[in-house]
């Protein structure tokens, strides 16, 4: 995987992605001019001496206190030792990477007034595998994401600490032993590292990527579910669609009458079958997939736009002006983070109703429970109990987190966005979903068994030769944990969508 060279303010989604997935960084170096520029702004507000917040004023409900020249040094670092108060577990090592680099792209744009000294440090941490150790809780979503921020700020002076090829280390000895002098922060240089919403949006950013895999994983096994089912590809006929117009939804009906193109199951059922209709699960999925599609496509234009973004503040202007704003307030990202959830929740909804339609014998035609001898054994049976426990979760999880908010900061910060809440469901979200889906999988791989000589598409045939080649064909009653967890990793890392070789709508472009 090759580097990703940052341009600051033109990261493209799919860059942010492969930065996800574990490619390096290396900052265009063509946006140092302009960081030095602001830089010597801030140093010439501090000899000016007139009082500008952040910059040598205390903070938040204290903006009003002037601090001495002398002090602002220890200024900065009192802010970030006394900032960095977050909780709960770390958030992955994926997901710390693309915070950094969010906001080494956002420090980079040069409107925030730290030093290129401070640049080089968060690169230099990025290329030797040092990823500072956050705590998923502790953010409001409000004056930026303060306290998982300031862990990042405080391995940067060596303080905390730092995980070194999945180790926890601390901070001064990792830095030590990769060469790396702590920083002393200059005026303002902690607020700017700490202040701004990298946290949340690194999070969303990442439950995106995983979104999308999840989508194209749930379109496969729709179309797989409808073969088993012996359903009918008619209510995926592009004249329909075009009548709505509805972008998500015309893509989402081609995709899926691309992946059921030359099913021998399907043509075997095209004169002759009585039934009129299929139940929504089957008929409506494009309504319902093309929706969650535009609405997946809407969170992701807001994440693209609030990564390249400058979002703490003050903010350094060209002409030396520092205005104090509230680019940190993280409400873009609550609302996009909500429409994830829903999406999510959405997906594994109506993958669940296919699976309990494939089960039922009144419904589906095939063996109660998909197994040849029901009573003696009980097949799918609590598979299902596993997806119906999951959607239910999920359903509860999809509350919308930007409707909540709470005064801190001696009501300084009156409105907060939760932004941070919404966002640290979402991976887990996603994970319930991926096993729903992977649930489905190896039940409609198991309806269209049922159908043999019959086979399904050319392109369903190879999803259910990726799935056959580990898993057999269930016969009687086994331990059915083995099963779950093999088809769930054929879901999670893309394997069943990229093995109907059928191109799916993109999500990240």
């Amino acid at each position: 995987m090759h580097d990703i060279r940052l341009r600051p303010g033109q990261v493209t989604l799919p860059e942010w992605r492969s930065i996800y997935r574990g490619a390096g960084v290396r900052l265009d170096p063509a946006c140092l001019p302009v960081v030095e520029r602001s830089a010597a702004a801030v140093e010439a507000i501090v000899a000016r001496g007139a009082p500008v917040y952040g910059i040598n004023t205390g903070f938040g409900k204290l903006a009003r206190v002037q601090i001495d020249v002398d002090d602002l040094e220890q200024l900065q670092r009192n802010l970030v030792l006394s900032h960095a108060a977050g909780v709960g577990d770390p958030i992955s090592i994926e997901t710390t990477r693309l915070l950094m680099a969010l906001k080494l792209a956002s420090l980079a744009q040069g409107a925030s007034g730290v030093r290129p000294a401070t640049l080089v440090m968060l690169e230099a941490l990025l290329a030797s595998g040092l990823t500072p150790m956050i705590p998923s809780q502790g953010s409001v979503g409000a004056s930026g994401d303060l306290a998982p921020l300031s862990h990042l700020a405080a391995a940067m002076i060596g303080v905390g600490e730092i995980f070194v090829a999945g180790v926890r280390v601390p901070a001064a000895t990792a830095l030590a032993n990769a060469g790396l002098t702590p920083l002393t922060f200059g005026p303002k240089e902690g607020l700017a590292l700490l202040n701004g919403t990298q946290f949340s949006t690194a999070i969303t950013l990442a439950a995106l990527v995983e979104a999308e895999n999840l989508f194209h994983g749930a379109l496969v096994t729709g179309a797989l579910s409808t073969d088993a089912a012996r359903g009918s590809d008619t209510p995926f006929d592009r004249r329909i669609h075009m009548l709505r117009g509805h972008r998500g939804q015309i893509e989402t009906a081609d995709a899926l009458r691309a992946l059921m193109a030359g099913s021998a199951i399907r043509a075997s059922h095209l004169v002759g079958d009585e039934r009129v209709q299929d139940p929504y699960c089957l008929r409506c999925q494009p309504q319902v997939m093309g929706a969650v599609l535009d609405l997946l496509r809407q969170a992701a234009f807001t994440i693209a736009t609030e990564a390249n973004a400058v979002t703490d503040n003050p903010v350094i202007f060209d002409d030396g002006e520092a205005l104090s704003g509230g680019n940190f307030h993280g409400e873009p990202v609550a609302f996009a983070a909500d429409m994830i959830a829903l999406a999510i929740c959405e997906i594994g909804s109506l993958a669940e109703r296919r699976l309990a339609m494939l089960i039922d014998p009144a419904l589906s035609g095939m063996p109660a429970f998909l197994t040849p001898k029901p009573g003696l054994n009980s097949g799918f049976m609590v598979p299902q109990v596993t997806a119906a426990a999951l959607v239910s979760e999920n359903k509860q999880r999809a509350y919308p987190a930007s409707v909540d908010s709470i005064p801190t900061s001696a009501n300084q910060e009156d409105h907060v966005s939760m932004a941070a809440h919404g966002a640290r469901r979402l991976l887990p979200m996603v994970e319930n979903a991926v096993a729903v889906i992977g649930i489905e999988l190896l039940a409609a791989a198991q309806g269209c068994d049922f159908h043999a000589p019959l086979t399904s598409s050319p392109a369903l045939e190879r999803v259910r030769a990726v799935v056959r080649k580990d898993i057999a064909h269930l016969d009687d009653d086994r331990h059915f944990y083995p099963d779950l967890q093999q088809a769930i990793a054929l879901v999670r890392n893309g394997t069943v969508a990229a093995g109907a070789a059928v191109q799916l709508p993109a999500i990240l472009s």
